[in-house]
């Protein structure tokens, strides 16, 4: 389990916080999606997880242990990591990328040639075709798809998403979240996954957490975000867009 407890974030001295007083937990295995517009703090939150950045106050902890007292390296190690970016190593073959993770933990040659077929399939990717490609190779869809097996390499039991389909066109994008879906159904993770992207939010999670001006509004599964908000952000949030989309499904029948 993650539990946030009154964390905070300021990056001007406590002049303006990013983040305030944010309590939430994550429970094993659910897919939590950090829910909000530009600038409302989600990818702060996400990335104080791993202590990419550092909370100003508060404690997070993972498993019962606060990770301010975790070597960040380790901690980062354990913990797979999906970004919008990707960041694949233009001069590493797609195998060597998916498993640089395990080099680093010292895995053997065969274990991680094994480790990259086995993930290559997991993420739709025919290993023969391209373990032994490199990134420029590669599609927008198919590097992201690298970027989800490398983050997996090392089994971890949690994995931080941040926008990782965002920069994706509509088509790709709506593929990689049934991938996503899928690859949940056969290994069991804990996700915590950012997005602005209301529809996605709501194919994916299992809780939305909706937050706006570094505070969350709600943490609750999508139904309930839908039929009971607890605030009118929320409510104002999921209206128009889903009006909108009943509209377009009206005309179409």
């Amino acid at each position: 389990m993650i539990r946030f407890s009154n964390v905070s974030k300021s990056f001007d001295e406590g002049q303006n916080f990013v983040v305030h007083d944010l309590s939430l937990e994550i429970q094993k295995g659910e897919t939590l999606v950090l829910l909000g517009l530009s600038g409302c703090g989600k990818t702060t939150t996400l990335k104080m997880i791993n202590r990419l950045i550092q909370p100003t106050a508060g404690s997070i902890e993972i498993d019962g242990r606060d990770t301010a007292a975790m070597d960040p390296v380790e901690l980062r190690r354990s913990i797979g990591y999906v970004f919008q970016g990707i960041g694949l190593f233009p001069h590493l073959t797609i195998e060597q990328n998916v498993t640089i993770v395990l080099r680093l933990l010292g895995h053997s040659l065969k274990e991680r040639n094994q480790k990259a077929v086995e993930l290559l399939e997991l993420v739709g990717l025919n290993p023969a075709d391209f373990a032994m490609r490199y990134p420029h190779e590669l599609s927008g869809g198919q590097k992201q798809r690298v970027g989800v097996a490398r983050a997996l390499a090392a089994d971890p039991d949690y994995l931080l998403m941040d926008e990782p389909f965002g920069a994706l066109d509509a088509i790709t994008r709506d593929v990689l979240q049934q991938e996503l879906i899928r690859i949940r159904r056969r290994v069991t993770k804990t996700i915590v996954f950012v997005t602005h992207d209301l529809f996605e939010a709501l194919m994916i999670a299992d809780r939305i957490a909706v937050m706006n001006q570094g505070r969350i509004e709600q943490a609750a599964p999508p139904s309930e975000l839908l039929q009971a908000p607890a605030t009118s952000f929320v409510r104002d949030l999921f209206e128009k867009p889903i009006n909108q989309l009943r509209l377009v499904q009206d005309c179409k029948a």
